[in-house]
């Protein structure tokens, strides 16, 4: 019994033992699957941003690494090299069209090197100031100068440079001056070389002696005589500051260029004083006095080598390359090959031509004489003749211009065919006429020359019959400005897409006198707009830049030639029919009689507000060239009347005009011009229809038989068409018009004598009236 229980206790307990057994099997499963369960569980943020930290850092540490790496390659492998061998000699060179001949230089650099002991202290610290205020501390980078600056400029502030003085230098005596960031990369690493190699003030000297002040000046030498023709030790705080300021932008902070550029710089020298003010290098006393004005300024000097025409040309050439883009620098130090549109042969046969034909007695200084030559086609300026010395004068009269006068006239002509009347239709041609408006207008010396068509309008320069197109025509004024600004007459106000030298004509309104020329022109943009005439009514934008090469041998600029049809072609040739006849039997008939090439062109006298006649010109034209020819005296708007032998245009421009084409058409064939269309459109009001001449009246028959030897007693008028060139009596010339003398007119009135029948018709708009006011003469 006993063993059998002790038997049966220890199956219990054997049960027990394996029943426990398996429960403390599922616990442990359950407490494994637990555990899992907690290790799958996502890590919280702080456990994320540990890992990004701990990663970021081991990244950050290998770029780091890299990157040191590569700098100390770099750093190892590139020396510091000779200064540019070409710096001294950067010379921009201006040529001829043939982009080889030499037309100048632009200011070959002026420097002088000095120690810098002899440098003053308020030179360096002016500099330092405005250039780079760590420069005493800074490693030759400053990467918070570079943050600095640029933080600075985009919110509108003082414009500042985002490179060290060190780096300054590096650029100009080691690098180019293109803008790429390996270009940047050796910068860096050069003016690290060179902060270790050379000491501050070697670093400071050798920057001002070799920066650009403008000027021409290179170096602080240069520059204390270019502004103030001081020696630079003898410069003083303003003189200092000046200096520093114009360092930012040379050409823009100039004060010979203009009050905008002389307010300018009086905003960054001030900024310069009181930058060294802060920086504790001058006193508050020094600043005080120092801060509310510019110092005194001698005027820029003018080169040798600007001397006679070649300077003028020169200064056209700079402002030029400035529009297109150009730095000053660049300009005047960065070794430019510039080809320009002017020809040697222009050039001299402007210059040959003025000589030949000005009226001997009168001195420089005061008869101004301008020539200006353009290519029909293309828009090139070949030639031009500005006057005066330019070391003596500095005026372009090419460009200055004067109140064009009848010049003006083919404009109106143009504008009256495009409006639908035609060369045959017939205008008043008494004197004087006043307008629906009041506006009164007289011939020269008050002639009547009754009824005249629109090419006796033109030949004879009629005043009164050029008054009435304008106004027969509805906003007939305003079609005029429009015609002539598409033939290449710049507007009255300068815009962003305009063009021209200049690219604004002054005082151009439109009024009932537009087409009589009181508004200012220039002789190039004259004989351009002309040009068009030449070309078929093709009108092409004027220029004097070809190309432009860097030193590095790239095209920089490279001209495209621009046209637009301004006139249709059959419009065109009866413009230019009407000025040929000006050249064959008008008002310069006498003057250009026998010129061996077709040619067609215009008068022009214009009189200023006092009623003096201020101006004298004579633009025409060739199949192969336009030239444009201008008086003035004076300040350019004196009277011309009783002081010049003649004043006409027909006279000594006409001459003049003749002597310069010779030059210039040597060698080059005759081309005949399209043969005139006579547009005759809708005419925009009636009463100026051809003239007709009246039947002959027949003759009475006699009862007696004359002798066979008798001749006809009566003779019927002659049919002659309306087109052909009529005669009217003698134009009278006054006492002043000795050598040469003024043409007369030799041809009809559109078959009615002087004098005849006036319209009564319902186009005319104006009347006869003893009132006088001024008149542009042709």
């Amino acid at each position: 019994m006993a063993d059998g229980k002790r038997k049966a206790d220890s199956a219990k307990t054997s049960s027990t033992s394996k029943s426990g057994s398996t429960a403390s099997a599922k616990g442990g499963a359950k407490g494994a699957k637990s555990g899992a369960a907690k290790d799958k569980q996502p890590k919280t943020w702080q456990q994320r941003l540990l890992w990004v930290a701990k990663w970021g850092a081991i990244s950050g540490l290998v770029l780091v690494l890299i990157m040191a790496g590569l700098f100390y390659v770099a750093y190892r492998s590139i020396d510091i090299p000779s200064p540019n061998s070409e710096y001294l000699t950067q010379t921009t060179h201006v040529y001829y069209s043939d982009g080889k001949t030499d037309l100048g230089d632009f200011a070959i650099q002026k420097r002088d090197t000095i120690d810098y002991e002899e440098m003053p202290d308020t030179i360096k610290d002016a500099v330092v100031a405005a250039e780079d205020q760590t420069f005493w501390t800074n490693s030759g980078i400053d990467p918070q100068g570079i943050l600095r600056a640029a933080f600075s400029n985009a919110t509108g502030n003082v414009t500042q440079g985002g490179s060290t003085i060190t780096q300054q230098y590096v650029k100009i005596l080691y690098l180019s001056q293109e803008r790429t960031w390996k270009r940047k990369v050796k910068e860096a690493i050069l003016s690290l070389k060179i902060k270790n190699q050379l000491s501050k003030q070697d670093v400071l000297e050798g920057y001002l002696n070799t920066i650009y002040f403008g000027r021409g000046a290179y170096g602080v030498q240069a520059a204390a005589q270019a502004y103030f023709q001081v020696d630079a030790k003898d410069l003083d705080l303003q003189q200092s500051a000046v200096l520093a300021a114009v360092l930012n932008d040379p050409n823009d902070l100039d004060p010979a260029n203009g009050k905008d550029a002389k307010a300018a710089l009086k905003g960054r020298y001030q900024y310069v004083i009181g930058a060294m003010a802060k920086m504790g290098t001058i006193t508050d006393q020094q600043e005080q006095r120092a801060y509310p004005k510019l110092p005194h300024f001698d005027p820029p000097a003018a080169e040798d080598s600007y001397g006679q025409q070649k300077g003028h040309v020169l200064a056209m050439v700079k402002k030029e390359l400035l529009r297109l883009g150009f730095s000053e620098q660049e300009i005047n130090g960065g070794g430019l090959k510039v080809t320009t549109t002017f020809t040697k042969k222009a050039m001299d046969a402007a210059l040959e031509g003025m000589r030949e034909a000005r009226p001997d007695g009168f001195g420089y200084k005061n008869l101004h004489v301008a020539v200006a030559s353009v290519e029909p086609g293309t828009g090139a300026v070949r030639g031009i003749y500005a006057g005066q010395d330019y070391l003596l004068s500095q005026l372009n009269w090419a460009v200055e211009g004067g109140q064009a006068g009848s010049s003006f006239k083919p404009f109106a002509l143009a504008a009256g065919i495009k409006d639908g009347f035609s060369l045959k239709d017939t205008f008043t041609g008494d004197s004087p006429f006043t307008t629906d408006n009041g506006y009164t207008v007289e011939n020269e010396q008050d002639y009547d020359y009754g009824r005249v068509n629109l090419i006796k309008a033109t030949e004879d320069s009629i005043n009164t019959a050029y008054v009435d197109l304008t106004t027969s025509m509805e906003d007939g004024p305003q079609k005029i400005v429009d015609t002539a600004e598409d033939m290449g007459i710049p507007p009255a106000e300068a815009g962003k897409d305009k063009f021209g030298f200049p690219d604004e004509t002054e005082g151009l309104q439109a009024n009932e006198q537009v087409a009589l020329g009181s508004q200012t022109v220039s002789p190039i943009n004259m004989a351009n707009a002309y040009a068009t005439i030449a070309n078929g009514g093709v009108a092409a934008e004027p220029f004097i830049i070809e190309k432009v090469v860097d030193a590095n041998g790239d095209t920089r600029y490279d001209h495209k030639v621009q046209t637009h049809r301004a006139l249709p072609e059959d419009i065109d040739a009866d413009v230019s029919y009407a000025m040929q006849e000006v050249v064959k039997a008008g008002t310069a008939a006498s003057s250009l009689s026998g010129f061996a090439w077709p040619a067609a062109g215009k008068t022009g006298t214009a009189t200023n507000g006092l009623g003096e006649v201020s101006s004298a010109w004579f633009t025409g034209f060739t199949a192969q060239l336009s030239t444009s020819v201008m008086y003035v005296r004076g300040r350019g708007n004196q009277e011309l009347k009783g002081w010049l032998p003649s004043y006409f245009g027909g006279a000594y421009p006409a001459q003049t005009w003749r002597a310069v084409m010779e030059r210039d058409m040597e060698g080059l064939d005759p081309i005949p011009f399209p043969p005139p269309a006579y547009v005759d459109g809708e005419a925009p009001v009636t009463g100026h229809e051809p003239y007709t001449p009246p039947p002959p009246k027949p003759t009475k028959t006699k009862t007696t038989q004359a002798p066979e030897t008798s001749e006809p007693t009566t003779q019927p008028p002659s049919s002659e068409p309306t087109s052909a060139p009529p005669t009217t009596p003698t134009e009278p010339t006054t006492p002043t018009d000795t050598t040469p003398t003024q043409p007369t007119d030799t041809g009809t009135t559109s078959g009615a004598p002087s004098g005849g029948p006036r319209s009564t018709a319902t186009g005319h708009r104006g009347r006869r009236t003893q009132r006088r006011r001024r008149a542009s003469r042709g």
